[in-house]
């Protein structure tokens, strides 16, 4: 597969991507509050719940082993290379969130119609297959490894960037042959979800430091602009605001921007 040039990927594909940032937040993870030495008295006010700040979390790989993360981080840095216009799907997170999204519902086709009977698919259809996500991603990457190591001795990871060009080029254009199902299957499965890390919302694993929204200068959900709005003739340079933004310390935000951060908590109140 012939190097992958970043402006003609991003013209073609780029803001279609960023136009799916824009789902709902994902649900908070409640913080560990250390009981009283004493009960409080039966009249007392309860404390409303507080929540840990997301960027406090740990993250790790909940559904890729250390092999299939190393293929999946190679993979995508290649699909999305780092170059002069700025870092790449790697740098972005891209891997994290396609084991977050493998380690859901989506992993699991819990949302995908997935009874028979199965045939193969048209080029206008969609997903025709009779595995999950989560089964294509461990058998793909499997069935890949063990080519890359009868063809080449390494798995696909461990080939130079060249290597792993031409082993992307075959599953592509399904001349490495799986077992189990066409590798185009895989490819078109790992290209999508890796277009949809390095531009989807931060909240959700990918896209770190916003560098996808940056690289094609998407807002994110700044939908305020009263600051901005009366400034004709001049670019719109802040800085993209995303739903993590909204859901941290809120006070580096604009007034509109702080607005927006106090709805999302009135309404996330209202629905527990």
């Amino acid at each position: 597969m012939s190097t992958i040039n970043r402006k003609d990927f991003v013209a073609a594909i780029g803001t279609l991507g960023a136009g799916a940032a824009l789902a709902g937040p994902a649900e908070p993870v409640e913080a560990a509050v250390t009981a009283p030495h004493h009960p409080a008295p039966a009249h007392a006010k309860a404390k409303p719940k507080t929540y840990a700040p997301l960027e406090t979390i740990g993250e790790g790989y909940l559904f890729f082993t250390a092999p299939e993360s190393a293929f999946v981080e190679a993979a995508v840095a290649r699909l999305i290379p780092a170059d002069e216009l700025g870092p790449g799907a790697k740098e972005a997170g891209v891997a994290y969130y396609i084991d977050q999204q493998l380690n859901g519902a989506f992993g699991a086709a819990a949302h995908t119609y997935m009874q028979g009977p199965y045939a193969e698919g048209l080029p206008t259809q969609g997903y025709q297959l009779a595995l999950t996500p989560a089964d294509v991603y461990r058998i793909g990457i499997a069935e890949c490894d063990a080519a890359c190591a009868k063809q080449y001795g390494k798995a696909f990871a461990q080939l130079d960037a060249a290597h792993q060009d031409e082993v992307l080029g075959a599953l592509d254009h399904g001349t490495l042959a799986f077992d189990a199902f066409a590798s185009t299957a895989f490819f078109e499965l790992l290209l999508q979800n890796t277009v949809e890390g390095f531009f989807a919302d931060p909240i959700y694993g990918g896209n770190r430091d916003k560098i996808g929204w940056k690289l094609i200068g998407f807002p994110g959900v700044a939908a305020a602009y009263l600051s901005t709005i009366t400034q004709y003739n001049k670019p719109y340079t802040a800085e993209p605001v995303s739903l993590l933004d909204l859901q941290r310390n809120t006070a580096m935000l604009s007034p509109e921007h702080r607005l927006m951060a106090a709805m999302m908590r009135r309404d996330r109140g209202t629905e527990m």
